[in-house]
């Protein structure tokens, strides 16, 4: 599309996050019928249309897919040249409203959402160094690392080091599951990124083709951005409950919040942090297992809201 020279349009993007068989997942649709990249449901903002951009933001994703969205929280606006390359960037320049959004998968929305070509996707496809799980990444150490050291080798090296050192948690750094924005941008500047070759920052190499599958447009900065903000929200709201069912074990609940922030958590621990966050009550009811005794099933306990403003699970080190 071409406009005037300082013409720009608004365009809405979604990052509509839910968890199932203990993996934090993405809605993507592959681009422009690429099945080999996706891009996040967006659509440009109409100000004679949409009454305001959350407005907007709620009508596309529905008319591109079968979700009423319940949870929405704007993350950031993403204005930068090149993130919408274009020939010389000369055309028409795209600002992008990024937004996160929670959901719960249905069994009665599973069908429809294939019917509407989107898919859900593991976070981790798309920037796999995030996930601690199983302990660090191999890829951090074997190839992000040295790749990221050359680049800081090749000028500017004291400031570089430093910025690798905080975002990968280098050099007796403690790793920080909230910089998840930092380490895509390191990469990117660091033309280490499909996004880069193909914005025409770097030329584009096997290794970039090995860190995540690429997204269209700045879609996979704004997944980054949305990843850090919801790892940094756990811890003083509750919003791990809009991804949970009505009724939960604790252990449920321990796998949704370590899917989420990408690290492993003692469960002992876990336990009496949320013993002591009273952000549960039992329900009275169990739940049966394929071994062991039932487990014991618990509800998220709304009075907390009214009771304090902080009100999360500040999960500690990894167990």
């Amino acid at each position: 599309m071409t406009g005037a020279p300082n013409a720009v349009e608004i365009n809405l993007s979604a990052a509509i996050v839910a968890v199932a068989n203990n993996d934090p997942l993405i809605l993507t649709s592959p681009a422009g019928g690429d099945a080999e990249r996706d891009e996040l449901p967006f659509g440009p903002f109409n100000p004679l249309q949409h009454r305001t951009f959350e407005t907007g933001l709620r009508e596309w994703v529905a008319e591109q897919t079968p979700l009423r969205l319940g949870y929405v929280e704007q993350l950031y606006t993403f204005g930068d040249r090149g993130r919408h390359k274009t020939a010389e960037d000369q055309d028409l320049h795209i600002v992008s409203v990024g937004y996160l959004a929670l959901t719960r998968i249905a069994d009665d929305n599973r069908e429809a959402i294939s019917k509407s070509g989107a898919r859900w996707r593991s976070w981790y496809s798309f920037l796999p160094w995030e996930d601690w799980r199983g302990g660090k990444p191999a890829m951090i150490d074997e190839t992000i690392r040295p790749a990221l050291l050359s680049w800081a080798k090749s000028g500017g090296f004291s400031a570089r080091l430093s910025r690798l050192r905080l975002a990968f948690g280098d050099d007796g750094i403690a790793w920080d599951e909230e910089r998840s924005l930092e380490r895509y941008e390191l990469l990117y500047e660091a033309g280490l990124v499909d996004e880069a070759g193909r914005d025409g920052r770097a030329e584009r190499t096997e290794l970039s083709r090995a860190l995540g599958l690429p997204m269209s447009f700045d879609h996979r900065r704004i997944l980054a951005t949305a990843i850090s903000r919801l790892r940094s929200k756990l811890k003083y709201r509750p919003v791990i409950f809009e991804l949970m069912p009505p009724t939960f074990t604790l252990t449920a609940l321990q796998e949704t919040v370590e899917a989420i922030s990408g690290r492993h958590l003692h469960k002992q621990n876990f336990r009496r942090l949320v013993e002591t966050t009273e952000l549960v009550e039992p329900t009275g009811a169990e739940q049966t297992q394929a071994r062991g005794r039932p487990a014991a099933l618990y509800r998220f306990r709304h009075n907390v809201l009214e009771e304090r403003s902080v009100a999360g699970l500040r999960v500690g080190g990894r167990g």
